[in-house]
């Protein structure tokens, strides 16, 4: 179980769309559709403010990370808390916050010494990431280790 925590005016505007008020049931059915929607499980979703609640199970590590990442990438949500199981023993990735001026070049830079692997962390934050160069600041990515 771990809390996560996002900046809360940055990410896709998915809450408080269309012409019915938002309730925390409707945004969750909002961040529940669209984990779904990228393929990445059937997640129990709970609204309390600013703050997302995920509970269920996740098939790897990898996925258990996305499905925090596409609910925290939201417009509106300050927190993650989650309660996510899953049998994979793969270390965790790093969460980074994307700041201006960021592109995945100048991450992989900093990170792994070496600009030409952007790909690896382009690669691993697939399908909420549809481009390289379309990233924004407050954004959160996976930066996973790289392998031996």
């Amino acid at each position: 179980m771990g809390i996560f925590n996002f900046v809360a005016n940055a990410g896709k505007r998915l809450l408080g769309r269309g012409d019915e008020p938002e309730t925390p049931e409707r945004s969750a059915e909002a961040i529940q559709k669209e984990i779904a929607d990228m393929d990445l499980g059937n997640i129990g979703v709970v609204i309390k403010g600013n703050k997302v609640m995920l509970k269920g199970e996740a098939a790897s590590q990898e996925q258990r990370e996305k499905i925090i990442l596409a609910a925290g990438n939201i417009d509106g949500v300050e927190t993650v808390e989650e309660d996510i199981a899953t049998d994979d023993t793969a270390p965790e990735a790093v969460f980074r916050t994307v700041e201006s001026g960021d592109s995945l070049s100048a991450i992989a830079k900093k990170v792994y010494g070496d600009a030409m692997k952007y790909p690896i962390i382009f690669e691993a934050n697939k399908p909420m990431l549809s481009h390289p160069d379309k990233i924004y600041p407050g954004q959160v990515l996976r930066i996973p280790a790289l392998e031996d």
